[in-house]
């Protein structure tokens, strides 16, 4: 059976993330099935210059967030597992309640309930107690809070090179090797 991985896009600012997350996979051996939130629509026409059609493209499988019966919403379905790249407060508090309000935070509630892995790149700054109670609450449910943090001990240059990296540590959760640079410990004696 191929691999396959969900990747939720939603609403949050960082869409950058989803579509390398998307590209990034291109390259691996897995079968990509992406669900678009409503609000990540219009994040996507502040942030880039792609059209809809072009973003749908890129996965192997697209859904409708409405599709509540779509097979992303069953535990029967198997899956690597799910990256919500961005995740905003909303996805992420639905999540964290069990209450799904869409094939997002359905499919996110499935993954967790099948011990899958389940992974969110939490886009949102300053945090209040509700913010980091809905985070613990997914972080007990079995989910990882990845909020994208860059490196800046590899010197990048470009935000390119941030989002890529950030991207490939999130999917190294899923087993992913994706070739970009990591840490060693003669890291810090090669800089000048």
């Amino acid at each position: 059976m191929k691999k396959r991985i969900i990747i939720g896009i939603s609403g949050a600012t960082g869409l950058q993330y989803g579509i390398r997350a998307l590209e990034l996979l291109k390259e691996q051996d897995v079968e990509t099935h992406l669900v678009v939130s409503k609000a990540s629509e219009l994040v996507r026409t502040y942030e880039t210059d792609m059209k809809h059609e072009e973003l749908m493209s890129m996965a192997d499988v697209i859904y409708p967030t409405a599709d509540v019966g779509a097979a992303i919403a069953s535990g029967s379905f198997k899956t690597l597992g799910m990256l919500i790249a961005p995740c905003s407060v909303k996805t992420m508090s639905e999540i964290a309640s069990g209450i799904t309000s869409s094939l997002l935070s359905r499919a996110a509630d499935v993954v967790l309930k099948e011990r899958r892995r389940l992974v969110l790149l939490f886009r949102e700054t300053p945090l209040h107690l509700g913010h980091l109670r809905s985070m613990t609450q997914v972080t007990e449910m079995g989910g990882i809070i990845m909020p994208p943090v860059p490196a800046f001990y590899l010197r990048p240059q470009s935000v390119d090179e941030i989002v890529t990296h950030t991207v490939a540590r999130a999917l190294d959760l899923f087993g992913f090797d994706i070739d970009v640079p990591r840490w060693n410990h003669d890291h810090k004696a090669q800089l000048p």
